[in-house]
């Protein structure tokens, strides 16, 4: 008997879709039968991800945006339904790294991180639910990392970051579960992406240690992370929400 792809019929928002995780989550999210609008700051990459997957049959839109603008953000939301007339579900990706101890972070890098990853979740969240409540359905997966379950040295200022976007995932949980909006989100591990290779980079030795530290002694994918995202997005997850989901190849465990 022929399986039905999970998100069938569901228009879903990636934004931070254009490279790594988002955009290996994008192709499991159409080959699942979603309709998708992708957005991220750079167009190009942008522009060619989502010809890619036109190309293969796919229902796909893009827009740039900055989720650190709330005016950038409601306007790519507001972009979704006017060309799609719904959003079903949003997978917010966008984020940056950093690394250093903490008292080498400078404060504007701090304020900056903090903004992006931090706010920019949240303004995504704020955005996204103002459409999903007129609905009386949606569902959100934030992105969050094994950094934001636990500490090491280095990644100060990018670990709180991540503490901070669990935190705001649980409230909305609270917040917007009587609305029928259900929030999750995935924690993955080392993931092989454009941000794990400058973290290699950074922190030479500090990505094989963990690696090393794996029960299953290898980095993820971004298609293993966009197979949870799948799941928690689609119905069969439909009593599931406020959920922290690690994809860590059982580093947490």
């Amino acid at each position: 008997m022929k399986t039905q792809p999970l998100l069938s019929g569901k228009v879903i928002l990636i934004v931070g879709a254009s490279t790594g995780i988002g955009a290996d989550t994008a192709r499991v999210l159409a080959a699942e039968g979603a309709a998708l609008m992708l957005v991220a700051r750079t167009e190009e990459p942008l522009a060619a991800l989502a010809k890619e997957l036109g190309a293969s049959g796919y229902d796909v839109e893009y827009r740039t945006g900055d989720v650190s603008d709330a005016a950038s953000v409601a306007a790519f939301v507001d972009a979704t339904v006017a060309h799609f007339g719904r959003l079903d579900g949003a997978f917010n990706n966008a984020a940056m790294t950093q690394s250093g101890r903490l008292d080498a972070v400078e404060e504007d890098d701090f304020d900056r991180i903090m903004t992006v990853n931090v706010k920019g979740t949240w303004l995504c969240i704020r955005e996204e639910v103002r459409v999903m409540e007129q609905q009386g359905s949606g569902a959100i997966v934030n992105m969050s990392s094994i950094g934001g379950l636990r500490g090491s040295s280095g990644m100060g200022a990018y670990q709180a970051t991540k503490h901070a976007v669990i935190g705001l995932t649980r409230t909305a949980a609270h917040d917007f579960g009587p609305l029928g909006i259900r929030v999750n989100v995935i924690a993955p591990g080392p993931t092989e992406s454009p941000m794990l290779t400058q973290l290699r980079q950074a922190i030479p030795g500090g990505v094989e240690a963990r690696i090393a530290a794996t029960p299953l002694r290898k980095a993820g994918t971004g298609a293993e992370v966009g197979a949870t995202a799948a799941f928690l997005l689609s119905d069969r997850a439909s009593h599931i929400s406020g959920t922290v989901l690690p994809v860590d190849g059982g580093f947490t465990a």
